[in-house]
């Protein structure tokens, strides 16, 4: 991670959430600004945009903003004992994260399941606007 600092606008760029949108992630515990400017803008890194990118994957996915917060405090937790330490992840931490992910790729089978169904509708109605605009005499 740089030590570049961002502001709020750029972010919103980067990760193509609206500046409220980021505000309120702020203001719900989810995202804290690495910095401020001497004129109190809001300053992000690398780091604090990963870690809305998350939070972005995540919605598609109807997790509540309290399952959010915990997976982001497990990853906290997991991706800093990568950077300080030898000793064996928490086996617990480790089992919840495997409950987030089982439970992350129950949710997309069910989107998936859904938008094959929603294509499938798309394409009947697809089929329906070229058999009115069909010539006469052809059949149906």
């Amino acid at each position: 991670m740089g030590d570049r600092h961002m502001q709020i606008g750029e972010v919103a760029e980067r990760t193509g959430l609206s500046v409220r949108t980021i505000r309120f992630y702020e203001e719900s515990g989810l995202v804290t600004p690495t910095a401020r400017s001497s004129g109190g803008f809001r300053l992000y890194t690398d780091g604090d945009v990963e870690r809305l990118m998350v939070i972005r994957r995540m919605k598609p996915l109807d997790f509540s903003i309290e399952e959010i917060r915990d997976v982001l405090q497990i990853l906290d937790v997991l991706r800093g004992r990568e950077r300080g330490t030898t000793t064996p992840p928490d086996p617990e931490l480790v089992e919840r994260l495997a409950m987030y992910r089982e439970l992350a790729d129950q949710r997309v089978a069910t989107l998936h399941t859904q938008w094959s169904s929603a294509a499938a509708f798309a394409t009947s109605l697809r089929l329906e606007v070229e058999q009115v605009h069909a010539p006469q005499g052809r059949p149906r």
